[in-house]
């Protein structure tokens, strides 16, 4: 880690904290997508529009990257012989570990969760009893492990189903805590995306949900070109700063992929990529290490997640066109089309972006890292955004309104 860079910025979370009344979170999405409000920051200025009119307001020719994840219904509602309700939250796949492979595995899977109500299970497995195809089924869960954070959860069942249409069928999307209600049919497509492909998230990549076929179809009648990155979105997005001094918090580990053709669209368009989301940036902006791994190692590593701090380390003086063609380059010669890794890559404010030149994002909670990587991008002057957004009746959090940052 860069020490002199962070000990001229001992950053503060109580720093980055303002008054978020209840009414300006957004429970429920708007009726249409498109009809959300658009707060623009362009180079200093602040105004607004229709998220509709995006086209108007994005960078000539920019390259606009999606997180092409989908959130799977992650919430197992078990019951006792007692009636004492124990949600099981489905994280990550444990074994097998890989997400393609964990959605189509039958009849037996281990999953890394968290257990609500844990007191309430104190031994032995749970079930769940359905019907598929007029046949009697069951779910049984098993506590395997304890670890730090969570439980490794055994599953097994009966039916002649894979591990995601178990979910689909039995599971229930996991809308953010903080709308404080139980999830309802019309999330189960409003919190997705149109464009969400790869099943692993449990959470939306939020800033693509205003997006349309229509919005879509214009952008690239306008000349944008797109590209697709997959980062699964895990729990660890809503877990709050819980020390006042930022380089003390411990980033949560998120699965990503990304296509060899995607990174050259991204070498020829260096300083024009507008990134759809906080996710989207997470993932370019750990990039440039995996190409720096190569430049020293001869190899990107791409078994250990890009470390919280590792990018700060890579010298300002290497170009990011060098370190990309460094990545490109070598996934040609292992005859690799894509390259699947994690990371845990914090960005906060003193952070030089490498590849993002603007952002899509919607309005952060207090006192979060999303909140640190928007000032690492438009500085100090995401208070005077966010206060023209409480003052103007924007809706905040993850089915509120958008906004377009282009410093």
């Amino acid at each position: 880690m860069n020490d002199i860079l962070f000990m001229e910025r001992d950053i503060r979370i109580s720093d980055y904290d303002y008054t978020l009344p209840e009414e300006r979170i957004a429970k429920f999405p708007l009726e249409h997508r498109e009809d959300s409000k658009l707060l623009l920051y362009k180079r200093g200025v602040i105004s607004e529009d229709r998220f509709s009119h995006i086209g108007n307001h994005l960078p000539q020719g920019s390259m606009l990257v999606f997180n092409n994840t989908k959130v799977i219904r992650a919430r197992l509602i078990f019951h006792k012989e007692t009636g004492a309700r124990i949600e099981v939250f489905c994280l990550e796949p444990y074994d097998p570990a890989d997400y393609e492979r964990a959605f189509s595995v039958k009849g037996e899977a281990q999953w890394k969760c968290i257990v609500g109500n844990l007191k309430k299970w104190k031994e032995g497995p749970l079930h769940i009893d359905f019907e598929t195809d007029g046949v009697s089924c069951r779910l049984s869960a098993e506590k395997v492990e304890v670890t730090e954070k969570e439980q490794i959860i055994r599953f097994s069942w009966n039916a002649d189903m894979t591990f995601g249409q178990l979910l689909d069928a039995l599971g229930r999307i996991p809308i953010p805590p903080y709308l404080r209600r139980e999830s309802e049919e019309s999330d189960n497509s409003r919190y997705q995306t149109v464009y969400s492909r790869y099943e692993g998230s449990v959470a939306a990549p939020t800033a693509g949900l205003h997006f349309t076929p229509e919005i879509f179809e214009a952008l690239q009648r306008e000349g944008h070109p797109f590209g697709e990155v997959t980062l699964h979105v895990g729990a660890g997005t809503f877990l709050p700063v819980k020390t006042d001094r930022v380089i003390e918090h411990h980033m949560h580990t998120e699965h990503f992929e990304i296509k060899l053709s995607v990174l050259r669209d991204l070498i020829l368009h260096d300083g024009n990529v507008t990134a759809v989301g906080t996710t989207s940036v997470r993932t370019l902006e750990s990039l440039p290490a995996l190409g720096y791994r190569i430049l020293q190692h001869g190899t990107p590593d791409a078994e250990t997640p890009v470390g919280q701090w590792e990018i700060y380390d890579v010298p300002e003086t290497l170009e990011t066109t060098r370190l990309l063609g460094a990545l490109v380059e070598w996934m040609e010669t292992q005859s690799m089309d894509r390259i699947r890794t994690a990371t845990r890559i914090m960005i906060m404010p003193g952070y030089r972006f490498r590849i993002v030149t603007s952002l899509i994002t919607n309005f952060h909670q207090p006192k979060s890292t999303l909140l640190l990587l928007v000032s690492a991008l438009i500085g100090d002057r995401w208070r005077e955004v966010y206060r023209y957004a409480l003052d103007n009746g924007f809706r905040f959090l993850s089915y509120g309104d958008s906004s377009l940052l282009i410093p």
